[in-house]
């Protein structure tokens, strides 16, 4: 139900330019208006070509207000904060990203083997576009080029829709709409990796044979219409993990376990031994609990897609070398992570301090809201103190008024402490 906008492309008009901040908005049709940043409203091939150095440039310079550019988000609108929006747009396909807008050839540095990388950027500066930047995935890493040309002619006739489209229609449109959620999976993360795909609605199965066969035609094999009477979540057990997954407490198997709590700047992960009571001595039993800590930490930050500042305070340990083997460990937990992820080290209290690239919303938000009750303290007022309230409310009314009585409207627990009072 959650439809994500990162990758759309829209024609907006601009509202509003704001020098002091190096900054417009833009109105892209959506509840609120994008912000564009002077750093991505340059054209990609000015300033390469020197024409503009946003360090030196004014936002005034660039556009202007009331006129008509093309962006593409690249930020879900988070709380009370527009979608971030740039003028440099990327096509991502199975194996290449198409730049249109800028002159580049890069490959993925996930991809370590150098001769490896030089055949690829060998293989597609042949086929790339005449002034157009491309970009290796990772999962091109040992493919042909005749999957590489499959890739630019999809993306080239993407591309030449989205420029006809945007002549035809007026500000502000969305003119191209990236995948949906199944497409994404299809496209990025569905390889040979996986043993089945399972769909349980028949219409998104045969269109996602579709992609499939177009490509990654030898995996069509492996997609399956999930048709059984047992709701697929149950089946699977798919409910209890999402459960886990917005449960602010995780227990670990060990009997420790981790409690991840949310503000508004960042967001604190807590490690605790529980009810795990180790085997041998005080320093042992934390430096194991910090290490199980380590992987479910780097699973629950992908699973609620945790962005932005996160701090963890793992348990106090005084021997050095159980630090580095815990800071070790969660830099190669991390590297699982398809978002951007890097650790700046710890601090002088023994916090851990890193940032996640904070793209959309995370899953606290889109299956939890505010609490009526505490308005998102997570704490309310005591009975008591409540109680105290209403006394003060009734002297503080009765001497303003003749009526015969006061009627409170309180929650069942005010309610049968007044009774048992």
């Amino acid at each position: 139900n959650s439809q994500r906008s990162v990758g759309n492309i829209y024609k907006g008009r601009v509202t509003n330019v704001l020098p002091g901040m190096q900054a417009a908005f833009v109105d892209i049709g959506q509840e609120k208006n994008g912000f564009l940043y002077v750093g991505d409203a340059i054209p990609e091939k000015e300033k390469k070509a020197k024409f503009y150095d946003e360090g030196d440039v004014s936002i005034t310079d660039i556009i202007k207000r009331g006129q008509e550019i093309i962006v593409q988000v690249t930020k879900e609108p988070i709380g009370s904060k527009g979608a971030r929006l740039t003028r440099h747009i990327t096509l991502p396909g199975r194996y290449l990203v198409l730049m249109p807008t800028t002159d580049y050839l890069g490959v993925s540095r996930k991809i370590n083997s150098q001769s490896e990388r030089e055949r690829l950027r060998k293989e597609v500066e042949e086929i790339r576009p005449r002034n157009m930047g491309v970009i290796v995935r990772t999962v091109a890493e040992n493919k042909s080029a005749y999957n590489f040309r499959e890739d630019i002619n999809f993306l080239l006739g993407l591309w030449h829709k989205i420029q006809d489209g945007q002549n035809l229609i007026s500000s502000p449109s969305r003119i191209h709409r990236d995948f949906d959620l199944v497409a994404r999976v299809t496209r990025d993360i569905f390889d040979k990796e996986f043993h089945e795909f399972i769909i349980n609605d028949e219409e998104v199965y045969n269109s996602t044979l579709e992609l499939v066969h177009l490509l990654s035609p030898h995996l069509k094999e492996r997609v399956s219409l999930y048709t059984d009477s047992l709701e697929l979540f149950e089946r699977y057990g798919l409910l209890a993990q999402i459960e886990r997954a917005i449960s602010r407490k995780v227990w670990l198997s060990g009997g420790g376990y981790i409690v991840i709590d949310y503000t508004e700047a960042l967001t604190v992960i807590d490690v605790n031994t529980g009810k795990y009571v180790g085997t041998s001595d005080l320093e042992d039993t934390i430096f194991r609990t910090n290490m199980e800590a380590v992987g479910e930490i780097a699973k629950q930050l992908r699973l609620r897609n945790i962005g932005g500042i996160i701090i963890i305070d793992f348990i106090d340990m005084t021997q050095k070398q159980y630090i580095d083997k815990v800071l070790q460990s969660l830099e190669e937990a991390l590297q699982k992570d398809r978002t951007k992820t890097k650790i700046l080290g710890m601090t002088s209290l023994g916090l851990v301090e890193l940032t996640r690239k904070k793209v959309r919303q995370g899953l606290e938000t889109i299956m939890k809201k505010k609490c009526d009750c505490c308005h998102g303290d997570g704490r309310v007022l005591r009975v008591d103190i409540i109680l105290y309230e209403m006394e003060k409310e009734i002297k503080r009314i009765s001497g303003h008024t003749n009526a015969e009585a006061i009627i409170f409207q309180v929650h069942p627990d005010i309610h049968q402490e007044i009774l048992d009072s």
